[in-house]
């Protein structure tokens, strides 16, 4: 799914690299967590792997075609879901992604048919000409991952999907990624949330100030550091001090 090999990542004015000499793999077909204190680079990361942003070093891979070379087609490949909510809020739901659609060259039955399936399927059909502005916070986060689904992406990257939502939008959201996955597609995520991530995730990698920390499947990275669950796994790792 992913290979990256010495990603190296420093904006202008820092004193220190956002991502420094970061290397990982993952398998396609699974979900992974990408874990790490605020400033731990993880934005960053997912920026660089969707062609957002030009890291300063390193290579990377994504579903087996070169970034470098290839971001353009990866673009079409791959959906993203930003952590902020990347509406426009004076249109409606269904006017968003329509929109969005389109970037993709989506249009006429097609476009139409896979915003009501999703719609549907998110709980938002009722709700699709209604403004996103009218919406409330788990409305929004479903409508914003809704739009990222409509090129029917083999690699879908999220960036704490599940931040400040309401129980049951949580468990729609949550349910929906099995779902997805199960369908054969890959997932990289990434939560603050490290007991939602433990439930979830096939497997982890934890980074902070840019750097690898440590990496595998939850059950055998919390057995091999004798801790009982992974957020103190993950404390102990990258301490207790509160990160800003």
């Amino acid at each position: 799914m992913v290979h990256v090999q010495h990603l190296f990542k420093q904006y202008k004015n820092t004193e220190q690299p956002s991502v420094d000499d970061l290397s990982f793999s993952f398998e396609k077909g699974t979900i992974v967590g990408l874990l790490g204190p605020n400033g731990a680079g993880k934005t960053t990361t997912i920026s660089i792997l969707c062609g957002l942003i030009r890291a300063y070093g390193g290579d990377v891979n994504v579903l087996g075609m070169n970034l470098k070379s290839n971001t353009e087609e990866l673009k079409y490949k791959i959906g993203v879901v930003p952590q902020q909510i990347a509406l426009y809020p004076e249109l409606s739901c269904k006017e968003n992604l329509i929109y969005y659609g389109k970037l993709y060259s989506l249009s006429g039955k097609v476009l139409t048919e896979k915003i009501h399936t999703l719609l549907q399927q998110f709980g938002l059909l009722e709700h699709a000409d209604k403004q996103i502005k009218h919406f409330s916070g788990g409305m929004k986060r479903r409508a914003n991952i809704i739009a990222s689904l409509l090129n029917d992406p083999m690699l879908l990257i999220l960036d704490e999907p599940t931040a400040g939502v309401d129980v049951q939008s949580r468990s729609m959201i949550l349910s929906f990624l099995r779902s997805y996955n199960e369908q054969g597609h890959s997932i990289i995520y990434t939560s603050h949330l490290l007991d939602e991530a433990e439930a979830l995730c096939h497997e982890v990698l934890i980074i902070d100030k840019g750097k690898k920390i440590i990496q595998g499947t939850p059950n055998a990275i919390i057995k091999e550091n004798d801790t009982p669950n992974l957020e103190a796994l993950f404390l102990k790792l990258t301490g207790n001090n509160v990160r800003d």
